[in-house]
């Protein structure tokens, strides 16, 4: 059975997610948090939140063991964007995207 969990409005972009999510896709959910753990960037607790919750949400719900978890499909998605503008030269202005995401996690049980 897969269990997914989604975590919106992360408030960073797609962009800076994905080399992060590249590297879990396809891993047991504790290798995974595991190597969110000590991934260099400041982004990787978000996505270790997303995970902590599908593994929980598996735990609860569906009785399943938290050791036998496997990412089946994790993305990010563009959410809405703020929009800004700022004064630039001869009174125009210039547009500022303060873009935001959904993080999706699908786990599902497979033997270790």
């Amino acid at each position: 059975m897969k269990v997914k969990a989604v975590s919106k409005d992360t408030g960073v972009s797609a962009q800076k997610l994905r080399p992060l999510i590249n590297t879990v896709r396809g891993k047991f959910a504790g290798e995974a948090l595991e190597m969110l753990k000590f991934a260099p960037s400041p982004h990787a607790l978000i996505v270790s939140k997303v995970i902590k919750s599908a593994v929980a949400n598996a735990e609860h719900n569906y009785q399943m063991e938290p050791v036998d978890l496997k990412i089946v499909t994790i993305f990010a998605d563009d959410a809405r964007m703020m929009k800004r503008f700022r004064a630039r030269a001869r009174g125009r202005a210039g547009a500022i995207l303060k873009r935001s995401s959904h993080i999706t996690v699908v786990v599902s049980e497979q033997e270790a």
